[in-house]
């Protein structure tokens, strides 16, 4: 894919970060160029030896700003180890921006839509921003009501919700801090060459097509990477029935196991229920 100069070989020289614009030294880490073809031609991305704490996310923001860096969380500690044992494709992996996330989601919507389904609806409309809800009636959507979103500053919740990750064992087994040479934040997987879900598609690239979509409407983030799944934070999350009906859908057909294998009947109403207000969303490939 597409890529921006790599400044992670600075780290080879400077181990402590000072030459990214970092403040605090970063904590020991090592640079990863495993890819299930061999070492990669320059590094993929730098990761932390120890777990990552709460607040190291915030400490690496410079990173962003003075080098192209982003930081995400990667658990090391499922059957499949780290990074290095993930089998990282990047020479197959293309651009995101060379695919349309509406094309995208269409395609899967055709292969995995049941004859009962509807034609693909298109892509959802982002929430209304607004104030909260009303405290009397917090329900979000409910009859009557005219709850629009509140939309939360998108790179401090991801920091807020790395920090929750971080202490969470149930969430994330050893969650390790990473450095990822990126132009944003949804092209972190494409960025290494991610194989979570290769089982729906061999191209990470196209599903970071639908990221960047959502990182436009609902202000999502990249903020942790395990084997096979993907965390996200989100600014602004649907708030009403339609509008979570309508994600619900989009999420079906980016991550069908989602709705088949995360809700007890299986279907896209009861999937949609979860995501009022919901502000990170997980997606897992079978």
């Amino acid at each position: 894919m597409a890529t921006l100069p790599n400044p992670l070989p600075k780290l080879a020289a400077d181990p402590s970060g000072r030459v990214l614009g970092l403040e605090l030294p970063l904590p020991q880490g090592r640079l990863i160029d495993a890819t299930d073809e061999g070492p990669w031609h320059e590094p993929l991305l730098w990761c932390a030896d120890e777990p990552a704490t709460p607040g190291a996310w915030t400490a690496v923001r410079p990173a962003r700003r003075g080098a192209g860096l982003l930081p995400v969380l990667l658990d090391v500690g499922g059957g499949q180890g780290g990074p290095e044992e993930w089998e990282l494709t990047p020479g197959e992996t293309s651009y995101p921006g060379d695919h349309d996330a509406d094309d995208v989601l269409a395609e899967f919507w055709d292969e995995y839509a049941t004859a009962e389904d509807e034609e693909w609806p298109g892509l959802a409309e982002p929430p209304a921003p607004g104030p909260a809800p009303d405290p009397v009636d917090p329900v979000p959507g409910a009859p009557g009501t005219t709850t629009t979103a509140v939309v939360a500053d998108p790179d401090a919740l991801a920091a807020e919700t790395a920090d929750a990750l971080t202490k969470d064992p149930s969430r994330l087994r050893e969650p390790r801090l990473a450095l990822v040479p990126a132009r944003r934040s949804a092209d972190i997987p494409a960025a290494i060459g991610w194989t979570g879900p290769v089982n729906h598609e061999n191209d990470v690239a196209r599903l970071c097509a639908v990221l960047r979509s959502w990182e436009d409407r609902f202000g999502i983030r990249v903020v942790a990477l395990t084997y096979d799944q993907l965390v996200l934070s989100v600014a602004a999350p649907p708030t009403t029935e339609a509008e979570a009906a309508a994600v619900a859908a989009e999420h079906f057909a980016f991550c069908p196991d989602n709705i088949w294998q995360g809700t007890a009947d299986g279907t896209r109403h009861s999937y949609a229920q979860t995501l009022l207000g919901e502000h990170t969303w997980s997606f897992w490939w079978d």
